[in-house]
């Protein structure tokens, strides 16, 4: 069947009834989390809130006072999982998201636009399209796409909008011999009903269930971003319309005025500036790698003029594997146990743990557990990364008592 919001997606509120209630689950991501949530699936006589398809996610909205949390079809029925029951043959005033539905309407719409004149204009071919949360991408069914015909393409979407070309919906039988002239990818297995063809005039005739604007002058304006290499052969054309493109215009502008701030210079000079600041933290990096190197020679040179060589520690809040595999590397080990570590004082680090095999075998799970760490080693060494350095103290304190115990025993 043709829901109510396909036959009027502009539709904001509508009366209907409630079929059935039936218990459901729904597996739902809470602030990054997925969560599986207890509810329930009604069914109505008929619905303005659009069933997830077609590459188009489902519309929000309410039941009455009850939020809709997911729209899906089943068969021909549309399926809204609500957090609370609903009486079977009550009346309900169902309420559409309107912001999320017309942004829906306007991708949507116009990805069948883009569709069409690319396929036109150079013969690319839509394979897939994702309508994304922030921006929409197009699958085309080839290798790549020349900035001068992504130049040619966007300026022909804008000209049709700038044109207010109709979008009408047309409703035929399967057998209808108009059917076979229309483009499509097919349609569902589960497919009900009759067949539903969005028809851009003089451009495009699509099979689509989704929800679409009635004039592609109400897509406003679309932005071609550019594209990205796609799965075997294909490329991905990444696009925005309609408020998505006046939303990144405000967000680009503010992202502008904040690098004018930080960078001192004119919007002009942000490359260059970057660049500059780019090279200037990289020959930064060289010479502070350089004096770690340095530093790292110097302490272990430092260590071997102590008397007390058998246990060597060491922290510093800068530093790498590097760092520390210098100091073990200048220190003989065979003789020595050497624990060394890198990062903030009570928080996440590195660690390494170096000395006599059989001893550093022994206490390296003992070190991992206490710094909450993971790591391997092998040939005299320990290392990997510690989740906190808070316990180190006590780890000093294990590795010199055991260090102590074992020079009593080859006495």
């Amino acid at each position: 069947m043709a829901f109510q919001c396909q036959r009027d997606c502009y539709m904001k509120e509508f009366v209907t009834s409630v079929v059935s209630c039936c218990p459901a689950e729904l597996k739902h991501e809470v602030n990054g989390k997925k969560e599986t949530i207890k509810g329930f699936h009604i069914k109505l006589q008929d619905t303005i809130l659009f069933p997830e398809g077609g590459g188009q996610p489902d519309d929000h909205g309410f039941l009455g006072d009850v939020p809709v949390l997911r729209v899906t079809r089943q068969g021909p029925d549309a399926l809204h999982f609500v957090a609370s029951p609903l009486e079977v043959g009550q009346e309900v005033q169902v309420k559409v998201d309107w912001e999320r539905r017309f942004d829906h309407m306007q991708q949507h719409s116009g990805q069948h636009l883009i569709t069409a004149l690319a396929d036109t204009m150079f013969g690319y071919k839509t394979t897939s399209w994702e309508l994304g949360r922030q921006r929409s991408t197009i699958e085309l069914d080839t290798p790549c796409v020349k900035p001068g015909q992504l130049q040619e393409l966007e300026e022909c979407v804008n000209e049709k909008i700038r044109a207010h070309i109709p979008v009408m919906v047309q409703l035929l039988s399967i057998d209808d011999p108009a059917v076979e002239k229309v483009r499509s990818r097919g349609l569902p297995e589960d497919h009900a009903g009759p067949i539903r063809i969005i028809d851009i005039e003089g451009i495009d005739a699509n099979m689509c269930c989704g929800t679409h604007v009635s004039n592609l002058g109400h897509l406003q304006v679309i932005k071609l971003l550019g594209t990205e290499k796609g799965k075997k052969n294909k490329t991905n054309l990444i696009f925005l319309a309609g408020k998505r493109v006046l939303k990144y215009a405000e967000k680009s502008y503010n992202t502008e005025r904040s690098l004018v701030s930080l960078l001192k210079t004119g919007p002009d000079e942000h490359v260059e500036a970057v660049d500059k600041l780019q090279k200037s933290v990289k020959l930064l990096q060289k010479t502070n790698l350089g004096l770690l190197r340095d530093m790292a020679v110097l302490i272990a040179q430092s260590f071997k003029n102590d008397p007390h060589k058998d246990f060597f520690t060491f922290h510093k809040k800068e530093g790498d594997n590097e760092f520390m595999n210098i100091i073990a590397n200048e220190i003989n080990t065979e003789e020595t146990l050497v624990f060394l570590t890198v990062g903030e004082e009570k928080g996440p680090g590195l660690f390494l743990l170096a000395g006599p095999s059989e001893l550093v075998t022994e206490m390296g799970p003992q070190v991992l557990e206490l710094l909450q760490g993971k790591g391997a080693g092998k040939n005299g060494r320990f290392q990997g990364k510690a989740n906190s350095l808070a316990r180190r103290g006590e780890v000093e304190a294990l590795l010199k008592q055991r260090c102590n115990q074992r020079s009593a025993q080859e006495e």
